[in-house]
C-alpha cells in the first residue's frame, strides 16, 4: 500500500489507512512502536505485557537459580 510522507510540525508523518487501523485495533491517540533495523522502518501497535503474561513465559530454560546476597545487615526478616 502506498501513502505519502508529509511535514507535521518539525517532524514527518504518515497516515495509516482506516482499514489497516481497524485491522490492528488502532484509534486516534493509540501508541505505536517504530522499529528501525537499518534497512526498513516498521510500525506496530505498542503493547505492554501484563505481569501474568510475563510470568507465563517463565520455564525451566529461562529460570535462573537463587542468588545469595550474604547475611542480613539490618532489620530484614529471613
Amino acid at each position: 500500500m502506498e501513502t505519502v510522507v508529509q511535514k507535521w510540525g518539525n517532524s514527518l508523518g504518515i497516515r495509516i489507512p482506516s482499514a489497516i487501523a481497524k485491522e490492528h485495533g488502532l484509534s486516534n491517540g493509540a501508541k505505536v512502536e517504530i522499529i528501525d533495523d537499518g534497512k526498513k522502518i516498521s510500525i506496530r501497535p505498542y503493547s505492554r505485557y501484563t505481569l501474568d503474561e510475563l510470568l507465563d513465559g517463565i520455564n525451566g530454560n529461562n529460570l535462573h537459580k537463587a542468588i545469595e546476597s550474604g547475611t542480613p545487615l539490618g532489620n530484614e526478616e529471613w
